[in-house]
């Protein structure tokens, strides 16, 4: 059950539903162990927050930002700004000094509390550059200051700015003067296309939200959900908010690269995550099936196989599985499935929500079969995230994007563009009229770009308007669509389709290099360099014709003629990516220039 409370007060009114039982875990990479944060703890740390900024003379709906990778601090300033009726603005922890300067100067923002040494290093140079900066305050005790920094202070400082200080009073006029067109926060795209902007998140799109949610999701007090994406993101910001409004506590995984160690230590039983991690999931089982025994790979195999009888065929469409079935199915769930599942670290799972990109059908249809319950849904940012998502009380369809939740308007506009209006949906973005003219129309309908329709009750969505290219020949593509068929296959971890205004469609592809290096050192193919590899004719063959293999049910004008294997990943340094790891199609089309042109060569 949701607690009633607005998010101002949240923490302290669960503090004194749960008291001293865990609200956060972290893992101590000293002790190498997971901690707990009772609720208490958390409820007092946020009022020390709200009364240090008042010291700071921080004022109503002033911008503070957080730069820091998921950390537990990251939840106190939020919640400690809430209370005193400021806004928080989230960077990415990737982000370049270029971003945070715009950011910065954009916000007008004056204290920036950073995480580690890179962030530092980065606000600290912006700090002194933007006059109006005041400070910074870091998380990281071990963070170097700059031997000429004499305004940051390190968070137990800034907490302790307010010992002996009573702010209550103050804080409690705060919290009863909230209004429902507040700024709670300010989120900034990262851009693929053009200038960053600052989507605007009300308290009353998050109270609508909450109310929208209730019966959508299954969560309760007693699940145990790992934090996974960037709080910067709104789809981890908005489920994170969602656990704590219903007292389940979350597991804060600090850096990506971590996760499959912290879910076999932690356990949860449910983390959003996009499509991308259970690609890799996939992959791993794939490759996990491909190297055992034949004994081994035939039961494996069969347990996919039972589980989409069960699960795919039957349960998702709410069915009664046949009694034989049914009990094949017990028998895989109890052994393959979760010993499966065990290894992962998913063997206490209840839900997962996915949502970010469009999920290949073939991903789905794997975890769904492996008795996961995946709940796929469709948000933006200036949706609060969630727009639709999959109801497990409903049938559900495979490459369904779920049904609408309540108070969500949706209609369909010019080519079949999805058209938002409701309590949950953006005002506009931050200081950009002409913007936000552009993307809600006169009736107040928010455009969101993306094509799609509806079938019984369920969202589907067909392609990314803005990123649909077209060729030479007329021919419509939808690149995203297409690479997400692509990137199932083991060898390739990314793909970037290559068809605006050009005769044909050809690719960008970024390999398991692994994977390809061993491939090279079994076939005897030799090279020097990783350039090298990419380069000879037989391992672009053998990628091709695994394209090849994949593409068949695609429309000839659909289908990849020809490809360039890049002997480095895409980068965020070199602007190829976003910070939420979108690609940046104008950037590549640069940087690539000379292999995509060679591409067409006659």
């Amino acid at each position: 059950m949701q607690n009633p409370s607005p998010i101002s007060t949240l923490i302290q009114s669960q503090a004194e539903v749960y008291g001293k039982r865990p609200a956060m875990l972290y893992r101590d990479d000293n002790e190498q162990r997971w901690k707990g944060i009772s609720w208490e703890k958390f409820a007092q740390t946020v009022s020390r927050v709200s009364a240090s900024l008042l010291e700071l003379g921080v004022g109503v709906q002033e911008n503070v930002a957080i730069f820091s990778q998921n950390m537990p601090q990251c939840m106190y300033v939020d919640f400690g700004s809430y209370g005193i009726r400021a806004v928080t603005i989230p960077f990415y922890a990737t982000s370049s000094e270029t971003q945070v300067k715009y950011m910065v100067s954009d916000a007008k923002i004056r204290y920036i509390f950073v995480g580690e040494q890179y962030q530092y290093d980065t606000a600290y140079r912006v700090l002194k550059i933007e006059h109006h900066m005041q400070r910074l305050i870091i998380f990281d005790p071990s963070v170097r200051k700059d031997p000429q920094d004499n305004v940051s202070l390190y968070f137990e400082e800034f907490l302790a700015l307010s010992d002996g200080k009573d702010h209550s009073e103050e804080i409690q006029k705060h919290i009863s003067e909230v209004e429902e067109d507040d700024l709670v926060n300010i989120l900034y795209t990262s851009g693929t296309t053009g200038i960053s902007k600052g989507v605007m998140l009300t308290q009353r799109m998050y109270n609508a939200a909450f109310r929208a949610h209730v019966g959508a999701l299954p969560l309760t007090d007693q699940d145990l959900s790992m934090s996974f994406l960037p709080f910067t993101h709104v789809f981890e910001r908005g489920w994170s908010y969602l656990c704590f409004k219903t007292g389940c506590p979350i597991a804060i995984n600090q850096r990506p690269q971590d996760i499959l160690q912290s879910l076999r230590e932690v356990h949860p039983t449910c983390m959003c995550a996009v499509p991308r991690f259970w690609e890799k999931v996939y992959a791993g089982v794939q490759e996990k099936i491909r190297t055992s025994s034949p004994m081994q790979r035939k039961m494996l195999e069969d347990a996919l196989e039972v589980g989409k009888a069960y699960n795919v065929d039957y349960k998702m469409r709410g069915l009664v599985p046949p009694l034989t079935l049914k009990m094949r199915y017990l028998f895989y769930e109890k052994t393959v499935i979760a010993l499966l599942l065990k290894t992962l670290g998913l063997e206490r799972g209840h839900f997962f929500p996915v949502a970010g990109a469009a999920i290949p059908p073939v991903i789905e249809e794997f975890v769904r079969s492996a008795g996961i319950m995946m709940v796929i849904g469709y948000g933006l940012t200036e949706s609060t995230a969630t727009v639709s998502c999959d109801r497990w009380n409903k049938p559900i369809t495979l490459g369904s994007i779920g049904r609408p939740l309540d108070g969500v308007q949706v209609k369909f506009g010019e080519n079949n563009e999805i058209l938002l209006k409701g309590d949950t949906i953006t005002q506009g973005y931050y200081r950009k009229a002409e913007i936000t003219a552009m993307a809600i129309d006169d009736e107040g309908w928010f455009h969101t770009g993306d094509a799609g329709y509806m079938k019984d009750g369920e969202l589907f969505m067909t392609e990314r308007l803005k990123d649909l290219f077209k060729t030479s020949n007329g021919k419509y593509i939808a690149p995203q669509m297409l690479e997400s068929k692509f990137c199932v296959d083991r060898y390739i971890d990314q793909i970037v389709i290559i068809a605006d205004q050009r005769k044909f469609v050809s690719a960008l592809v970024i390999p398991d290099y692994g994977l390809l290096e061993d491939l090279a050192k079994k076939r005897g193919i030799a090279f020097n360099s990783r350039a090298e590899l990419c380069n000879n004719e037989r391992i672009v063959q053998f990628v091709m014709d695994r394209i090849e293999t994949i593409q068949q049910d695609l429309a000839s004008y659909e289908q990849v003629k020809r490809i360039t294997i890049l002997p480095e990943p895409l980068s965020m340094e070199r602007g190829e990516l976003t910070n939420t790891l979108k690609v940046r199609r104008p950037v590549l089309n640069e940087i690539y220039k000379e292999q995509i042109d060679k591409m067409y060569e006659e």
